[in-house]
């Protein structure tokens, strides 16, 4: 798992772009059988969640 608490909200917001755009990319693939590894699109959105979470926290403590 990655370090999230040591890098500012812009590059968070960015990982989270690209999380979510990887997380696209695998559910088409999916819908045309090419996807083999299951535990990938769940993986996804965990760190989706915890960069959320992260962002979150931010913007509360300031």
């Amino acid at each position: 798992m990655d370090d999230f608490s040591k890098q500012d909200i812009a590059e968070l917001q960015k990982l989270v772009a690209d999380k979510r755009e990887a997380l696209r990319v695998f559910r088409f693939g999916a819908e045309g059988s090419r996807s083999r590894n299951v535990r990938e699109g769940r993986t996804l959105r965990k760190d989706i969640a915890r960069l959320l979470t992260e962002v979150r926290k931010r913007s509360i403590a300031q």
